[in-house]
């Protein structure tokens, strides 16, 4: 084979495997330009895929993993909210939600992440939002079928209505587990 052929083989391969990189990529670039009610950007929580888990629960319907950024999690780290003192500002914190199923492979019983669902995102910012705590809500729905996320209708004070239960922790349910 001459080497103009080579590198032009060469160069159809990369473009492709380009192309391919890019459509596979592109549901996550369109949930990045989604925005709730509450003018809460997705783009804002970039990169929530690779923070470290604050917590995890479990409810009859769903399994939830809590991920916390980098600010928040040195904030857990410090004995925030335990200590008395409140997450700082830029705290940001997503709830993963998924359905779950019986694994079929564990040699005991388990319950598995099958259908993600849901991500539930919070952020610390007590210029924007001053009568919910200092914090910001936000639901943004997954539909499995055409693999995007939507925002959710919901009002921008819908999660402050929930968490104002836990007030006296900074609105903030779940703690750091220790590990």
């Amino acid at each position: 084979m001459k080497p103009k052929t080579k590198l032009t083989i060469a160069l159809a391969i990369l473009v492709l495997g380009a192309i391919a990189a890019y459509a596979q990529d592109k549901s996550t670039q369109d949930k990045y330009l989604l925005k709730s009610p509450a003018g809460i950007a997705f783009a804002d929580f970039r990169g929530y895929e690779d923070w470290a888990a604050a917590s995890s629960a479990r409810t009859d319907e769903v399994l939830k993993v809590i991920v916390a950024n980098p600010v928040m999690i040195e904030a857990y780290h410090a004995g925030v909210p335990t200590n008395g003192q409140v997450f700082p500002e830029g705290s940001k914190i997503v709830k993963l939600q998924w359905k779950f199923k019986k694994s079929t492979e564990a040699q005991f019983a388990v319950d598995v992440p099958d259908t993600f669902t849901q991500a539930f995102v919070m952020e610390k910012d007590s210029k924007r939002f001053p009568k919910t705590g200092g914090w910001g809500y936000a639901l943004f729905n997954y539909d499995a079928a055409t693999g995007k996320f939507t925002a959710d209708p919901s009002p921008a004070d819908c999660g402050n209505t929930c968490h104002s239960a836990v007030k006296s922790k900074d609105y903030i349910f779940h703690p750091y587990e220790k590990r």
